[in-house]
């Protein structure tokens, strides 16, 4: 059984920052990629940023600049630190896995999403 656990949502003011954290845990023999997604009411779930193993970085066009991901292959854990954030920015934000649990086949798994609300 593998889990995503994100944590670091809430409530900030425009301008300001918040910090997000998913941990991954189980039965896992390798992870490939982490990474964040996120979506907004009435809108299509769409990348935000992601991470490989070998620290290969993707962003969304949109966001670079004022989000950073980072990940640690130890703990399996990735993290996104997102500035500077705008009204725009809200959403529910969901950390995804793409990796290879201990009995299976490489799939991709989704944790249950944590909301980020940006006040103007």
């Amino acid at each position: 059984q593998v889990q995503l656990v994100e944590s670091g949502g809430g409530l900030v003011q425009a301008g300001g920052s918040l910090r997000l954290s998913c941990a991954a845990s189980g039965s896992i023999f390798s992870i490939n990629a982490m990474g964040w997604y996120r979506q907004a009411p009435g809108k299509q779930r769409e990348l935000v940023a992601s991470i490989t193993c070998r620290g290969s970085i993707n962003y969304a066009d949109s966001l670079k600049g004022r989000y950073t991901i980072s990940r640690d292959n130890a703990k399996n854990t990735v993290d996104l630190q997102m500035n500077s954030l705008k009204p725009e920015d809200t959403a529910v934000y969901y950390c995804k896995a793409v990796l290879t649990p201990n009995r299976g086949t490489l799939s991709q798994y989704w944790g249950q999403g944590t909301q980020v609300t940006v006040s103007s």
